[in-house]
């Protein structure tokens, strides 16, 4: 192994009897399938701990047992948690208004979350193309799952509707549309890719429906982040396979298919906005909002909640804002983070996500087997963290996924010295 490869052998050492070398590998295979059960189960956040969590607890014993490998370069992921910890933990017992078990159990999710990063990155660093596959499969059916139930839901089509639905918009088996929308852009962006570039027209056309699919059920949620997020990944997706990943036929059919699937988009969109009670609340949420100006609204409550922070080094304690002068959250993570874990919880995420930023960065730019799995990643995980501005998104467990896998992706490509591999194998 090179110098960021896999330190001390494995989380269990090579085991000698055959009968345990066989259970090894059944451990391996079974891991696989709770790996994607683990995926899927991020679709459901309808309380806290979530099924995400608590199917977590069936993988990690799984992982133990089957031996995975730990590599040296994902080691900044774990020693963030561990600094990150005592500070949250600090937080915690600042708390006025909101109990300490609550304030605890929202402090120890985020903790948890950061370790399934850790794991995320070191499975997918293992067998990348095969444990990427298992991810991007089960987060697809995950998310197109989500937005038949949306799009079902907000049409009315469906019993029991109003369960998912929140203020009148898709929020399906989320707590938050806001939540909803951007998580189905990762595999959106993917299926992009593959409409793209794939040569297998069935192919084509399948990526294409579920597009499509994703697509609207992000419309539903009627989030104009989840919008801006959705179309800004898509353009990077475009741009970076173009610029980095197509042949001059490739060009070709890029151009000729951003065209015919922009038209395809215009006329799904006309046809939403026929129906009145669609164009009504697009017109109402593509309007400038009241609760975003004045000192109570979405900017004027950024501005108290750093000045908060600013004055509570070690935090005021998860949920205790909107106890006070203004009742609502300040949707700026980048904000809340400081006044919920404090100066040093606040730092130590930002130094997670700006080295997972420039980790994102340098997967997409140097050439290796991997770039394909990289850029439908990076177009997400960049404009997610550039939606985190005006969105509280600390707890979104779609984002440490991906903050694993560019961790993952980039110990992958440092390991493997080759530039390139056949497409058909790195196309997921």
């Amino acid at each position: 192994m090179t110098s960021i490869g896999a330190f001390d052998g494995r989380l269990s050492r090579e085991p000698r009897k055959p009968q345990v070398a066989a259970l090894r590998a059944r451990a391996t295979r079974v891991l696989d399938l709770f790996v994607a059960l683990w995926v899927f189960s991020g679709s459901i956040v309808l309380f806290e701990p979530s099924p995400y969590e608590l199917t977590f607890l069936l993988v990690l014993p799984l992982a133990i047992f089957a031996g995975i490998g730990l590599y040296r370069s994902t080691l900044g992921l774990l020693g963030i948690m561990i600094a990150f910890t005592p500070f949250a933990l600090i937080a915690v017992f600042q708390v006025r208004f909101n109990t300490i078990t609550s304030a605890l159990i929202f402090s120890l999710v985020t903790v948890f979350l950061m370790f399934t990063s850790y794991f995320a990155a070191n499975y997918v660093a293992e067998a990348t193309t095969k444990r990427m596959r298992i991810i991007v499969a089960a987060y697809t059916a995950a998310a197109v799952l989500a937005a038949v139930i949306g799009t079902l839901a907000y049409l009315g089509l469906m019993p029991g509707a109003d369960l998912f639905l929140r203020y009148g918009r898709a929020k399906a088996t989320f707590k938050d549309p806001n939540v909803y929308g951007p998580f189905l852009v990762l595999p959106a962006m993917f299926a992009l890719q593959r409409i793209v570039l794939a040569q297998n027209f069935r192919q084509v056309l399948f990526s294409g429906a579920i597009y499509m699919i994703l697509f609207v059920g992000v419309f539903v949620s009627f989030s104009r982040a989840a919008w801006g997020h959705f179309a800004v990944s898509s353009l990077i997706v475009l741009v970076l396979v173009f610029l980095l990943e197509a042949n001059a036929r490739d060009k070709v059919r890029i151009i000729l298919m951003s065209m015919v699937g922009a038209l395809m988009l215009v006329v799904a969109l006309a046809g939403l906005l026929s129906i009145p009670a669609v164009s009504n609340l697009f017109e109402a949420r593509a309007s400038s909002q009241n609760y975003d100006s004045g000192e109570t609204g979405r900017f004027g409550r950024q501005g108290y909640a750093y000045e908060l922070a600013l004055n509570n080094p070690w935090g005021l304690g998860p949920g205790e804002f909107r106890n006070l002068r203004i009742i609502e959250e300040p949707h700026n993570v980048y904000v809340s983070v400081l006044h919920v874990y404090g100066w040093g919880g606040g730092l130590l995420f930002y130094l997670l996500i700006g080295l997972t930023l420039w980790k994102s960065i340098q997967i997409v730019a140097r050439p290796s087997p991997y770039r394909l799995m990289a850029i439908p990643v990076t177009a997400t995980f960049v404009i997610v963290m550039a939606e985190s501005v005006i969105i509280d998104s600390d707890h979104w467990r779609h984002i440490y996924l991906l903050i694993g896998l560019v961790w993952g992706l980039a110990t992958a490509i440092g390991n493997d010295k080759r530039r390139r591999a056949p497409r058909s194998e790195m196309l997921l």
